[in-house]
């Protein structure tokens, strides 16, 4: 019977296989989000290519998938090409993607009609050239698919993003559970930003955007105001002339 690591020698191990990592994807080109202190947070500077990505809305939110949807269409918004979306049923508001920088011109709409078809489609969808990347909206996400949609996404080059939503809140629990994505997001809806009081209206919607997973990078959270027309977030007004570190929650290692 093999002796057990000594806690040091653990902690030595596992900073070597994130060295490890994190050399492996220096060369990655990325997509940065143009918001310095969650950029800074990021391997790279940005959001990788060729690479799968997971994003899911919290509390209830993880049934509806509005704001999740927002999110991963404000990523695609800014790169170039057609979106090709998968879904299993045609309830997707196509005026929010456009109000996220995705108008209906540039999205490409597959209706999978279940889970299976939806990840059959993004696999699909992702040997394509030319598109902007692939968006799937799926409940369960398994280790043998999520690796299945990673190696085809980095075969390709594209960005694949998984909007998580489930039909049951109990089953969000899923979120937990490993997969092969490079990160794994959180959005939550909080209160609009405050306009002056001479001015009539709602101010811009805000975000608390929660990075649950971050390969080769550290979980974090962040206040932010969400996707403008063209796909950009802002920090909030109190938040854009703080240091770039003060702007991020604290960080949680993740293994």
């Amino acid at each position: 019977m093999s002796a057990a690591l000594h806690p040091a020698a653990l902690d030595a191990l596992r900073r070597k296989v994130r060295a490890l990592e994190t050399q492996d994807r220096v060369t990655r080109a990325v997509l940065p989000f143009g918001v310095p202190p969650l950029d800074a947070r990021l391997p790279g500077g940005g959001l990788a290519l060729g690479a799968l990505h997971e994003v899911a809305g919290g509390a209830e939110e993880a049934l509806y998938g509005a704001t999740a949807a927002r999110f991963a269409a404000g990523i695609l918004a800014r790169a170039q090409g057609e979106v090709l979306w998968c879904r299993r049923q045609a309830d997707l508001f196509a005026p929010s993607l456009a109000q996220a920088g995705l108008p209906p011109s540039r999205v490409i709409f597959a209706d999978a009609g279940d889970e299976a078809g939806v990840l059959a489609a993004m696999e699909e969808g992702l040997r394509w050239p030319g598109l902007a990347g692939v968006i799937g909206e799926v409940g369960k996400l398994s280790m043998t698919a999520s690796r299945r949609l990673q190696l085809a996404a980095e075969k390709s080059g594209q960005i694949a993003i998984a909007v998580r939503r489930w039909r049951r809140i109990a089953d969000a629990a899923d979120l937990g559970q490993p997969t092969a994505s490079e990160t794994r997001w959180r959005v939550s809806t909080l209160p609009s930003s405050p306009l002056p009081p001479s001015v009539p209206g709602v101010g811009r919607p805000r975000w608390f955007l929660e990075l649950l997973r971050c390969k080769a990078g550290d979980a974090f959270d962040i206040e932010l105001e969400a996707c403008d027309a063209k796909g950009h977030l802002r920090l909030p007004a109190p938040l854009a002339y703080r240091p770039a570190g003060a702007d991020a929650g604290q960080g949680r290692a993740v293994a």
